[in-house]
């Protein structure tokens, strides 16, 4: 580390040897992403508790899902577009910053007791957007930040960062809820502004400059705008694991109806439901510091397999459990076991794109993972008013084992990846 100069640019030996902590514009990436989530989680907490409330419906629960990943599905390939043609610095600023106005508005409508059911809705359909441009654009950005052979671990420590704001985020805002969810609303919005701000202090790397801010923008052309779905289309093992997390999650997304146990089966209320929402954040958080210190040998590509499995099985769990104590063990489970996949799918598909494409292939990527996620929360609320909670989780569950060994025959040249760090 000695020998390690000052003044080395990212992609030489020297800045390859460095930790993460001596790179500036990773630890203000990394605190933007901690005061992002943070402020999202805490959202996410008092919207689902104050929809539930309102409705006592766990189909409303599913249309929040819905609402927020509508946005990215439309703009999906604008913002692939935008990520690889403007500074993704300034983008995933200015999305902070509607993310933050978003919060403004549910802070003041709680205050002013005019935010009802639709209202919700309406704002959230804004902080998705905010979110199709914000995720797949700081996406892009890590790789341009750091050497390729500290990628793996620069997305490890970025998941680090995620993790720990989703198991803070839950916890503080179902307090917080205890005080009125202005206050949490509030509070989220300082949080967006903050991680607007930190943004705004990253300094681009010289040999990055292609990628954080093209000196030429060129216009919009169709091929430009749908040039990430081709590429993933091309790319059968870069498309398997970009589709196995998506029927994964898409069915195994127990989070949705979180509010439905909290309430209704383990009965802990707002905190046990802030509790229960952290704890597959605070599974991951262990694992991504694990993996950071610790990265994956070989057999990559198997191990991924192996965690989505053991997702589906604390799935299983978590639906059958009636205690809270192993509930939120079996959710830590989950949390964990989905950041051993999320680690190896986000290497090797950055690893696996050029940069100039980083942004567009992101995008389409994040849409995947908001039909996981968001669509995710939206099946999980429709099944659970059809069959009711319990049997909604069960399905997603079993579903998600069947979706791994499906796949393990779709796509065998992604079960063989072997190492990361060798692409």
């Amino acid at each position: 580390m000695s020998s390690t100069s000052t003044t080395s640019l990212p992609g030489q030996a020297g800045d390859d040897q460095r930790p993460l902590r001596h790179h500036t514009s990773f630890k203000l990436f990394w605190c933007a992403s901690v005061a992002s989530t943070i402020a999202l989680q805490m959202q996410i907490v008092a919207v689902g508790w104050q929809i539930y409330q309102l409705t006592h419906s766990a189909f409303d629960l599913g249309i929040v899902g819905l609402v927020q990943f509508i946005p990215s599905l439309i703009l999906v390939f604008v913002v692939g577009h935008v990520a690889d043609r403007h500074d993704r610095r300034n983008v995933a600023r200015l999305s902070s910053l509607v993310e933050a106005l978003a919060a403004a508005a549910l802070a003041l409508g709680s205050l002013g007791g005019w935010l009802n059911r639709e209202m919700i809705f309406a704002i959230v359909v804004v902080i998705g957007a905010g979110r199709a441009f914000s995720k797949p654009t700081m996406s892009a950005l890590l790789p341009s930040l750091m050497p390729p052979a500290l990628l793996p671990r620069a997305v490890a420590g970025s998941a680090s960062a995620t993790q720990f704001a989703i198991i803070i985020g839950p916890a503080v805002g179902g307090f917080l809820y205890v005080a009125g969810p202005a206050v949490v609303y509030a509070s989220s919005f300082v949080l967006f502004t903050l991680c607007s701000v930190l943004l705004s202090l990253i300094k681009r790397a010289p040999q990055a400059a292609s990628a954080a801010a093209p000196a030429k923008p060129t216009g919009a052309s169709l091929s430009s705008v749908f040039a990430g779905l081709s590429y993933i289309r091309s790319k059968p093992a870069v498309f398997g694991a970009i589709s196995l997390d998506m029927f994964a999650v898409l069915l195994g997304g127990a989070t949705a109806l979180l509010p439905v146990y909290a309430n209704d089966i383990l009965h802990t209320g707002a905190v046990g439901l802030g509790l229960l929402r952290s704890a597959p954040a605070a599974g991951a958080l262990l694992m991504a510091v694990l993996l950071a210190r610790r990265p994956l040998g070989a057999r990559v590509g198997r191990t991924m397999f192996i965690a989505v499995a053991v997702f589906g099985v604390a799935t299983i769990v978590f639906g059958l459990s009636r205690s809270f104590p192993l509930s939120l063990l079996a959710l830590m489970i989950l949390g964990g076991a989905d950041m051993i996949s999320m680690v190896v799918r986000s290497s090797f598909v950055q690893l696996e794109t050029p940069d100039a494409m980083r942004g567009r292939v992101s995008a389409v990527n994040s849409v995947f993972i908001g039909t996981s996620n968001q669509l995710g929360e939206f099946e999980s609320g429709l099944t659970a008013a059809w069959f009711g909670a319990v049997p909604a989780v069960l399905i997603g569950g079993i579903g998600t084992l069947v979706i791994v060994l499906l796949w393990i025959r779709l796509f065998p040249s992604l079960y063989q990846v072997d190492r990361l760090s060798s692409r």
